[in-house]
């Protein structure tokens, strides 16, 4: 496990006073950030770090550079633990219901939503989602806009059970946005 400073977000975060006249990025706040990384090495270091974070950020602005702070080992324990969590995850069945019945075992969540602002008109759109066993919206597999803003983590279904055992449930969720006025 990693920690450290994504140097591209720190660098935008200090910001331009010279709105780009000496460049991107300016060496100033890469050595700014150099020192937030790693606060204890000795100027003639941070100097080279700052120049090499500079030279590698304005050739390739788009890759990310991450300054790493601290590394910890993962644990095996850890691992194993992560392991069968994935291998539950795939042995847990999937089931197909109709709207209207996962409907019926809706508990909270918003059915009308305001319209977004790119789409004032509002309507109503039908996503495509997948249920978990918690009863939690575990993935979206709809590509339409309007669903990609619906707060998903708001909805909460009472568990889907098969055999006595929660299983995750492939369904639709229709949505309607409320034109704004």
């Amino acid at each position: 496990m990693a920690e450290g400073v994504y140097a591209q977000k720190a660098i935008d975060a200090i910001g331009d006073p010279d709105q780009g006249k000496n460049g991107y990025p300016l060496a100033s706040s890469c050595d700014q950030v150099v020192r937030t990384a790693w606060p204890g090495l000795a100027f003639d270091v941070t100097d080279s770090y700052a120049a090499s974070l500079r030279a590698k950020v304005k050739r390739f602005p788009a890759r990310a550079v991450f300054l790493v702070t601290h590394i910890e080992p993962v644990s095996a324990d850890s691992a194993k633990q992560k392991k069968d969590t994935e291998a539950e995850e795939k042995e847990s069945p999937k089931v197909s219901v109709p709207a209207e019945k996962q409907r019926a075992l809706l508990v909270e969540g918003p059915t009308v939503l305001a319209a977004p602002l790119w789409e004032p008109s509002g309507g109503t759109a039908r996503c495509k989602v997948v249920i978990d066993g918690e009863g939690k919206i575990a993935e979206l597999d709809s590509g339409a806009q309007l669903c990609e803003t619906v707060p998903w983590s708001q909805f909460r279904y009472k568990p889907t059970l098969k055999g006595g055992h929660p299983v995750s449930v492939n369904t639709e969720v229709e949505v309607r946005f409320d034109p704004r006025k």
